[in-house]
């Protein structure tokens, strides 16, 4: 069974997973694995040359891996780890240009999916056009109680881990749902705020990417 969260810390790590294609793999195989690169591709309307090569570069990081005692001809691949995380506190200018660039991948993916949903959502269901969609809240909060309430949050999610690994704990009439978090300040940092463009990134980030998401 998957661990429940890898961490992400070498430069060469965090480029490695900041390429879409792999974000999407990781979340495909999160969601429904163990799939063989042929099934990835089938999935994600991609080649199989294309899914294998880069199903090999998220191995080399350890985010994927093969399944075991799989059919040795095409031996299906696995996620690692339910959730992936980094963080941009490192002092390594090259770390941190690093965990920018896979922050900017991972909310380009978010706007994706959001105008993908708007997209199609005039087809939802009325039961779900009315719990589906966007929104936001204001909170004056210190940075420990903001910690404090992400982990209030992520304890609430947690609640419903089994039904990732176990599908037959999923209600019927259940679907794959991505809570998004964003945590983004109002007003700008007491400090002068570095020039646009610069290397410096956002709070710490996690999820599962694809589902990075989470």
């Amino acid at each position: 069974m998957p661990r429940s969260e890898i961490r992400l810390t070498d430069p060469r790590a965090l480029r490695g997973y900041a390429h879409p294609l792999r974000m999407a793999l990781i979340g495909l195989l999160r969601r429904e694995g163990p799939l063989t690169a042929t099934q990835a591709a089938e999935r994600l309307d991609e080649s199989v040359p294309n899914c294998s090569y880069h199903l090999r570069q998220l191995a080399k990081y350890g985010l994927a891996e093969r399944s075991e005692g799989a059919d040795a001809r095409e031996r299906p691949w696995q996620a690692t780890a339910l959730n992936t995380s980094w963080d941009d506190l490192s002092d390594d200018p090259e770390a941190r240009a690093a965990a920018n660039h896979l922050n900017a991948m991972v909310l380009d993916h978010y706007v994706a999916r959001a105008r993908a949903h708007l997209a199609q959502r005039a087809y939802e269901p009325a039961d779900w056009r009315a719990v589906l969609g966007f929104g936001d809240a204001l909170v004056h909060v210190t940075s420990a109680e903001l910690a404090e309430l992400t982990r209030r949050i992520e304890a609430l999610l947690a609640e419903y881990d089994e039904r990732m690994t176990d599908p037959s704990t999923r209600p019927e009439g259940s679907r794959a749902i991505g809570l998004i978090q964003l945590l983004v300040p109002i007003e700008p940092p007491t400090e002068s705020a570095p020039p646009s463009g610069s290397d410096s990134a956002p709070p710490s980030e996690s999820g599962s990417a694809g589902e990075p998401g989470r």
